[in-house]
């Protein structure tokens, strides 16, 4: 007779899952919770303990560690001298083992308690799910409860050769490697600031796009924690690997204002509009004024609804991406006749991030890890005033519009803003003063009066030649972090021209 070892935290479905292989002709083996829920659901169950001889010991800490069950799960089948052990030890097959592990990242979330942390370190579930992957020729491996319904398919219909056997061993491995990672992980963070001697970086595929940067590129969206499994649906077309990262540039800048009304138009990476305006359309209008050439082909991020007045503004040019909290049925009408734009929403009343706390880039031969950055709440707040005239309140307003702005663009960058509206940007520019020419240069094509601005740079202004610069297009205040060695001529070109200085002592290079 076939046996079957059913041992699981999360026990949804394992009842229907144990009748399914009783009628399959499996004799169950179980331990712990799992056994008394068995039994209660009148599932003919013996318990580990009493089939090994041996009883659970240290507070059930070991319990499955027998060459009864490891036995069981490891001899080769098809190997003579494997058999030939295995029947001087009386040791029997186990052809299935199901094993979902203790839950110890909800433990760390619920709980700071670290001996209850301890505790909840699986060792005999990674063990027995090894084992199993290890011999899946013979052994069917089960560790995910959205796998039940399948594996009962396949043993019913006999498709359960070694090619399906095959992708259960992956996922096993998968699934005891994100396990330890997570732990790994988590120690560092609680001992050593987050930065340990190993860093593992594990996602779960959500989708293959098209393909990556470039058609000759394969390209997978992974996830942390569900994130996109919860907050992005498709509405319309298919993601590709740059719509993805340029959504992620749009939406991470549309959703630093709470609950504002904030619209973002982003072209490979960088901004190219936004404005919050008194609503959605009109900060649309505004966001598109600033620069309606890049924001061809672009993407829009939407901190509220797309509504069917929204769609159709939006409608009147060729924007490629649209990714909003939530979509009316209506708007979405608006773009049935077009087959090349792209429609996603998170289903939220406004935009979410996910909020990593790490940030990581490749390089060649590895990668380099560090902490997020942010622009706090308090930042612009706690700035210091350089120049001897302070702001207006609009002014500040506009000054923190900008300052979130430059931290999320590509450096070398300078950001004006004007009544709630982006007017001009330079980014991704070998020297600052090139970025403030070639930003108002662009506002100038745009036919935009960029008088009575405000301005912000991402870092310091190395001379004051950017403050000359500002003056000349009616700049008001300016935002940056200070530090230069020539901080001195910088504010005394912002007292000359009567411009409000402010030094935040915090730079947001982003590279």
């Amino acid at each position: 007779m076939k046996k079957a070892l059913l041992s699981v935290s999360d026990k949804e479905g394992i009842v229907e899952f144990a009748k399914e292989l009783e009628n399959l002709g499996f004799e169950i083996l179980s331990t712990g919770g799992t056994f008394k829920l068995l039994k209660e659901n009148h599932i003919k169950v013996i318990e580990v303990s009493d089939y090994t001889q041996s009883p659970e010991l240290f507070e059930g800490r070991v319990k499955t560690l027998h060459p009864k069950i490891h036995g069981g799960i490891l001899h080769k089948r098809n190997d003579e001298n494997h058999k030939k052990q295995a029947k001087e030890h009386n040791i029997e097959g186990i052809d299935l083992i199901c094993v979902n592990l203790y839950p110890f990242k909800k433990t760390t979330i619920m709980s700071n308690d670290f001996d209850e942390i301890i505790e909840n370190i699986d060792i005999g579930g990674p063990a027995m799910i090894r084992s199993a992957a290890k011999n899946y020729k013979d052994v069917l491996v089960v560790c995910d409860i959205l796998d039940y319904e399948n594996i009962i398919e396949a043993l019913k219909k006999g498709r359960d050769d070694e090619k399906f056997r095959l992708g259960l061993m992956i996922k096993a491995y998968e699934h005891t490697a994100n396990y330890d990672s997570y732990i790994a992980n988590y120690m560092n963070e609680r001992f050593n600031g987050g930065f340990g001697e190993s860093k593992f970086i594990v996602g779960q595929k959500v989708f293959q796009t098209k393909y990556g940067e470039n058609p000759h590129q394969k390209g997978i969206l992974y996830q942390f924690d569900n994130f996109f499994s919860h907050n992005f649906k498709t509405l319309k077309g298919e993601a590709s690997f740059n719509n993805l990262t340029d959504i992620n540039a749009a939406l991470n800048l549309a959703s630093s204002f709470g609950k504002a009304p904030a619209v973002a138009i982003v072209k490979h990476g960088n901004a190219c509009g936004f404005a919050i305006k008194e609503d959605l359309l009109q900060s649309y209008i505004y966001a598109l004024k600033c620069d309606s050439i890049s924001a061809y082909g672009g993407v829009v991020a939407i901190n509220g609804t797309l509504d069917e007045i929204l769609a159709r503004k939006i409608n009147e040019i060729y924007v490629e991406v649209i990714i909003a909290a939530n979509v009316t049925d209506e708007a979405l009408a608006v773009f049935e006749g077009k087959k090349r734009i792209k429609i996603f929403t998170q289903e939220n009343p406004y935009l979410m991030r996910a909020y990593d706390s790490y940030d990581f880039k490749h390089i060649d031969g590895g990668f380099v890890y560090q902490n997020s950055d942010e622009v706090s709440e308090n930042e612009l707040k706690n700035a210091e005033l350089k120049s001897e005239k302070k702001a207006s309140e609009n002014e500040l307003r506009d000054l923190e519009i900008a300052l979130k702005i430059a931290a999320l663009t590509k450096s070398n960058n300078v950001v004006y803003v004007k009544n709630g509206a982006m007017v001009a940007i330079g980014m991704g520019m070998t020297s600052r003063i090139d970025a403030a020419k070639a930003a108002i240069t662009k506002a100038r094509e745009m036919g935009l009066d960029l008088e009575g601005c405000v301005l912000a740079s991402e870092a310091f202004f190395p001379f004051r030649d950017s403050v000359d610069e500002a003056n000349k297009v009616g700049v008001k205040a300016i935002v940056q972090p200070g530090g230069s060695i020539r901080d001195d001529e910088v504010i005394k070109a912002a007292n000359e021209y009567g411009i409000s200085l402010y030094f935040t002592g915090i730079r947001h290079f982003l590279h």
